[in-house]
């Protein structure tokens, strides 16, 4: 059996208070293993997004924890949990979260600069992993000179520069046309999936269904079944 890298358990988030409350996710528990891309799917707001960050030491539950490789995620501090996520966890977001005014190199380069690694070396292994994106030759323009496809590779970069163990992806998709997001996922699936790594899709588009292990859905904030994903069905 593959090593769990995430469980959660219990996850209640909501918003507001009394008739305005909105409960976002409800007792949700499942665990995501090493090896596995995870993904989680259901309609627009189901709560995908919100557990997401949940797990992801974003969003902080109501109630419930998240464990991932053992620690509690929710129980440590803030500047420890700060420093875990810096580490542990990759988070790609929709809309990319790329500074305008820095290259791509410097961009890419953001985890290392937090954990006060050298310039010169944050920015080599920054190009390094453009390289592996397939983004060598962009690495000092700006985001608005990249298309969408490579900001979003940008986004990948940044997140496995650190090396997590961790990859989280929200609707990775979205802003891409159907070729150019089965091509960035099947990069995901051959280049940065390994028997190390966990990692974890947020998506609507079942265009690239294809490419999971496990189908996670959600509906009303619940989690309502697994389906095998077409890669375990074979």
């Amino acid at each position: 059996m593959t090593e769990i890298a995430v469980t959660a358990e219990g996850l209640n988030k909501w918003f507001g208070e009394g008739e305005a409350r909105t409960h976002a996710v409800k007792d949700v528990n499942f665990e995501a293993h090493f090896g596995e891309m995870l993904y989680v799917v259901g309609p627009s707001g189901s709560g995908k997004t919100t557990m997401l960050s949940m797990i992801s030491g974003i969003l902080r539950p109501n109630s419930g924890g998240v464990r991932i490789e053992g620690t509690d995620i929710w129980s440590i501090s803030d500047d420890a949990l700060a420093e875990f996520r810096l580490h542990k966890i990759g988070f790609v977001f929709q809309d990319y979260h790329l500074f305008p005014h820095l290259t791509t190199a410097e961009n890419a380069a953001i985890p290392l600069i937090l954990q006060h690694r050298p310039w010169n070396e944050a920015l080599s292994e920054a190009e390094h992993d453009l390289e592996v994106v397939g983004l060598r030759t962009r690495a000092s323009l700006p985001p608005v000179k990249l298309s969408g496809g490579e900001q979003q590779r940008v986004a990948i970069a940044r997140a496995i520069v650190s090396r997590p163990d961790i990859m989280v992806l929200d609707e990775p998709t979205a802003s891409l046309d159907g070729d150019t997001g089965r091509t960035i996922l099947q990069f995901v699936r051959e280049h940065l999936l390994t028997e190390k790594r966990c990692i974890i899709i947020v998506t609507h588009d079942s265009r690239i269904y294809e490419f999971a292990d496990r189908i996670m859905r959600m509906e009303d904030g619940r989690l309502t079944g697994f389906d095998k994903g077409s890669l375990d069905a074979q």
